[in-house]
């Protein structure tokens, strides 16, 4: 017969096992949720190029490649962040690299004017969002297909910088134009102990913030919330009240503004502008979007892995320019990633249907 003791030592026991396989489970379904996920493999195949590269090249580590690589990816990966949101409501732009161009264009030619460049940004900003308003009340309101109406922008926003520059090239910016360099060519040094001190590029910066703000709101706000149930199921977010063509203008004027932005920020960084600028940008944006996880469906994507898809594309980009391979590959690599990243999305939701 037990006695009490001995029952209350058999029960403390019994807690302890039952309390360890519980953490167990939790500890095994998160890591097998990890795995699910495909931005932790891509953030992975970005980790270990970075460090099969390192060791590959004497220059890829060097402090002057990587501040390179830090503002070339994040020129992409700002648009990215802005398609993302696009794609998870189910849709697509293809005219952001046009709105590139004519942002910077805008902002270019005003201050070859003598415009101020806290009028002239502004001003670019604005003929992006109005490209982005005009994309979406086509496609909510009207009905258009967002294929046909942004790949109809992308020739008309371009001829647009063409017909403003006279199809010249511009690289005199007025009063301001120190301004407009230190914007997008400038970078804030940043002083750590017994290294040297880094250099993080203006336009990292932006992205920084602009990821930040954007998984904030996806996560945490209504608008956020209404991307995502737009992209899940658009018959069932008009029943529940979600205002669907309102939130549709709102986030083609959002992907619109992230494309004038990094207009804004090449220009300030290369010190001119040409109508080539931006030319073929919406593949290369659409590409980190995808290999970061958005789902072409709709309804799945993160601002974090546009980031993560910019950056393993120019990583390969860099990659192939230093190890003597021509760049002509990029596309094969980039598009091998592309597939493998469907094949995964489709592998996974056939598992959670099963």
């Amino acid at each position: 017969m037990n006695t009490p003791n001995a029952t209350g030592t058999q029960a403390g026991i019994a807690d302890t096992t039952l309390a360890s396989a519980i953490a167990e489970r939790s500890h095994a379904s998160r890591l097998a949720w990890l795995a699910g996920q495909q931005t932790f493999w891509v953030t992975l195949a970005a980790l270990l190029a970075f460090a099969g590269l390192s060791l590959a090249s004497d220059v890829f580590a060097t402090q002057q490649n990587l501040f390179n690589v830090a503002r070339n990816f994040a020129f992409v990966a700002i648009i990215a962040i802005g398609m993302t949101a696009v794609i998870v409501t189910g849709g697509i732009d293809l005219s952001v690299g046009a709105v590139l161009v004519l942002s910077g264009m805008v902002t270019g030619m005003a201050m070859n004017s003598g415009m101020s460049i806290w009028l002239a940004v502004p001003l670019g900003l604005a003929a992006a969002l109005a490209v982005g308003a005009f994309n979406g009340v086509m496609i909510a309101y009207v009905g258009v297909p967002p294929f046909v109406v942004t790949l109809g922008m992308l020739s008309i926003a371009r001829s647009l910088a063409m017909v403003l520059s006279d199809n010249r090239m511009v690289y005199s910016f007025g009063p301001d134009q120190p301004a407009l360099l230190a914007l997008g060519g400038g970078f804030l040094e940043l002083a750590l102990p017994f290294v040297d001190p880094i250099r993080i590029p203006n336009p990292l910066l932006f992205m920084l913030v602009l990821m930040v703000c954007t998984s904030l709101a996806f996560r945490w706000s209504r608008w956020g919330r209404y991307l995502f149930a737009i992209g899940g199921n658009e018959r069932a977010a008009t029943l529940t009240g979600v205002p669907v063509k309102r939130v549709k203008v709102g986030v083609y004027m959002f992907c619109a503004l992230c494309a004038g932005l990094t207009g804004v920020l090449e220009v300030g960084w290369l010190g001119t502008i040409t109508t080539g600028l931006g030319q073929g940008m919406e593949l290369t944006v659409i590409a980190a979007a995808v290999i970061g996880g958005a789902n072409l469906s709709g309804g799945i994507g993160s601002a974090f892995g546009a980031v993560v898809g910019a950056a393993l594309i120019e990583v390969i980009r860099n990659s192939l320019t230093l190890l003597g391979i021509s760049t002509f590959w990029q596309g094969t690599f980039v598009g091998t990633f592309i597939v493998i990243a469907v094949l995964f999305d489709r592998l996974r939701s056939r598992s959670a249907n099963e």
